[in-house]
């Protein structure tokens, strides 16, 4: 396994007690939202809870006053059967009410979590892996979810119940109830002293189910290429190895928790034995009644029960407070691209738009000693049709990622309209510009939804327009439910040219004022290439355009061509021009103009859903 930015050897968990009551404020937060449901929680939580209680005082009186008292039995038994209706009736509410509120509140948080990681720039997901994000996202909000939902009521129960048994306790025999206070310090002692450990491993044990998710992610996503170069063996051993770390973590906090509960529990229970070891000798004294021992038997184990059980609360909070300190670290990151305070409007202009790169220097967070962009400057005028051509690793794709801020540049500028980018509104900016990616992003949706994610108020017959101009039209009336048809995960149904046909389809219909084209015909056939190059040179009269290219042929018709070699432009001008200089450009095209047809679709699939 590589290491990665933020993993588990990077945290560092300071002053536990405290740092696991901060992180569970954080569910308090949320949950506060909703005061009637706590209302609700706590009054049936109390109810419940003195109902509890009263069960042993209801066998007192049973036997002081029905038994040994010569009165009506069933006087007592009915009031001990009342008793249990309103425990079953409060123990219902508690259970609604904090189920209630546990789903909301993780629902509320994982939609919390959503939306600022929809605010991060790149950078944010190259320094943190989205398959571990995705573990957050469930496994820790399950575990929160318990928290809520379970433990916390269950925590409350147990405590409100253990205070009020020693009350009754003490009122029935002061001498006996003090000396079962004897060994409540030790138990406390007992509870922080582990508890910190297991909070820690707690951590750690997200940690690793975190590094399971994204092994199982990464070859699930790549099961092609492990089996191609049969790497199957190799794969599964790496995933035992993750397995095995994680089981490891986990043995440990199961074995510490597993000795919390040990410890608690002996104490407790030691010490309810040894109290009752001194009743029996008061009630053969005479100085206690067989009701009063009976009652305080059961008291006591209610009360040790209790406290014995908020050993396991207390390890399952410490969990949850770390589950919880994971998500707060999402919830709470700042993003890189922020929109300032006053942000200044990009005034529209007519015939598309000005972007201007001015002595622009950039490095990805990743290779900050590798240049990607190394002093451009470039102006691209309204209307004007800018194709972007080099090498692999040139810096092509950057400019774009640039051009709609995903990242700022170390220094220079880069403006839109006189406009420099940081004192725009990020999302006005992007609105003003449309995208076709190298690698077609599709999602798992309707063919509909997905071209609808260029304009989502856009009608059927605009789609449809915006197909055809995409010549993608006769394969999505090929589709067995049209429109509504299901793409498949990543576009899994369809092939790699009506993958990047369906991504121009859906940059036409934004009719954004610039667009920018990330290798959009690369995965076309030579037909359907041609028919919407042609579509394609209708769209960008009146608009700005950036085409970056591998394949020369696809730019001849440019207004200028720029040639960029490690960030750098080595060569600017038309395709008659650059040719005749014998430069990189020229080499390049000396590669690719030959009378080789262009590469097709994949081999097998055709223009309909496999």
């Amino acid at each position: 396994m590589v290491d990665t930015p933020n993993s588990s050897s990077s945290a560092q968990v300071p002053a536990p007690a405290r740092a696991a009551v901060n992180n569970l404020a954080m569910l308090w937060r949320f949950a506060r939202q909703y005061p009637g449901r706590i209302a609700g929680a706590i009054a049936a939580l109390i109810v419940s809870s003195a109902a509890t209680l009263g069960i042993p005082s209801g066998f007192r009186l049973v036997i002081d006053r029905g038994f040994t008292g010569g009165g009506d039995i069933s006087r007592w038994f009915e009031y001990l059967l009342m008793i249990v209706i309103v425990l079953a009736i409060a123990t219902a509410l508690r259970f609604y009410f904090v189920s209630w509120l546990g789903e909301r509140v993780v629902a509320d948080i994982r939609s919390a979590t959503q939306a600022n990681l929809l605010r991060q720039a790149p950078r944010f997901f190259e320094e943190n892996r989205p398959s571990e994000i995705a573990s957050r996202m469930t496994a820790d909000t399950a575990i929160v979810e318990q928290v809520v939902g379970s433990t916390v009521s269950i925590s409350l129960r147990n405590l409100v119940t253990g205070i009020g048994g020693l009350i009754y306790l003490f009122a029935l025999s002061p001498k006996l109830a003090a000396m079962l206070l004897l060994g409540i310090p030790f138990i406390l002692l007992a509870l922080i002293s582990l508890g910190r450990k297991v909070r820690g491993l707690s951590r750690a044990s997200q940690d690793r189910l975190a590094d399971v998710g994204s092994v199982t992610n990464e070859v699930l996503g790549a099961m092609k290429i492990v089996q191609a170069f049969g790497q199957e063996g190799r794969e599964a051993a790496r995933f035992d190895a993750t397995v095995n770390s994680g089981f490891d973590t986990a043995r440990q906090r199961i074995r510490l928790r597993a000795l919390m509960t040990a410890v608690v529990i002996t104490l407790v229970f030691g010490s309810i034995t040894a109290v009752m070891w001194q009743g029996a000798l008061d009630v053969a004294a005479g100085r206690l009644s067989g009701g009063s021992i009976a009652a305080f038997v059961l008291t006591g184990g209610l009360v040790a029960g209790a406290f014995g059980s908020l050993s396991e609360s207390w390890g399952d909070l410490l969990r949850g407070a770390g589950a919880a300190s994971r998500l707060h670290e999402l919830m709470t990151a700042v993003p890189d691209i922020l929109p300032p305070v006053a942000p200044i409007a990009i005034p529209a202009a007519n015939n598309g738009a000005r972007l201007t790169f001015d002595n622009v220097h950039f490095h990805y967070p990743t290779r900050p000693d590798h240049a990607a962009i190394n002093g451009i400057t470039l102006d691209v005028a309204p209307g004007e049709t800018v194709a972007v051509v080099g090498p692999s690793g040139a810096g092509k794709s950057t400019l774009i990622q640039l051009a709609l801020r995903f990242y700022d540049p170390a220094s220079g500028r880069i403006s839109l309209n006189g406009v420099a980018l940081p004192e725009a509104d990020p999302a006005q900016l992007r609105a003003m510009m449309a995208m076709v990616p190298q690698d077609s992003v599709i999602f798992a949706a309707s063919a509909r939804d997905n071209l609808r994610y260029g304009r989502w108020d856009a009608t059927d017959e605009q789609i449809w327009a915006a197909s055809r101009a995409a010549n993608a039209e006769s394969f999505l009336r090929a589709l067995p439910q049209g429109l509504d048809s299901f793409m498949g995960e990543g576009g899994t149904r369809l092939s790699g040219g009506q993958r990047q046909r369906l991504s121009i389809a859906r940059a036409l219909l934004r009719n954004a004022p610039i667009l920018l084209l990330d290798e959009a015909t690369s995965a076309l056939d030579a037909e359907s290439e041609r028919l919407v190059q042609d579509a394609l040179a209708k769209l960008m009269k009146g608009r700005t355009t950036i085409v970056i290219a591998h394949r020369l042929a696809t730019v001849r018709a440019a207004d200028r061509i720029i040639v960029l070699d490690e960030g750098r432009i080595v060569e600017q001008g038309k395709h008659a021009a650059l040719v005749s200089q014998g430069g990189l450009y020229a080499r390049l095209a000396s590669l690719q103009f030959q009378d080789s047809p262009s590469a097709p679709d994949e081999p097998g699939q055709s223009d309909t859903v496999g």
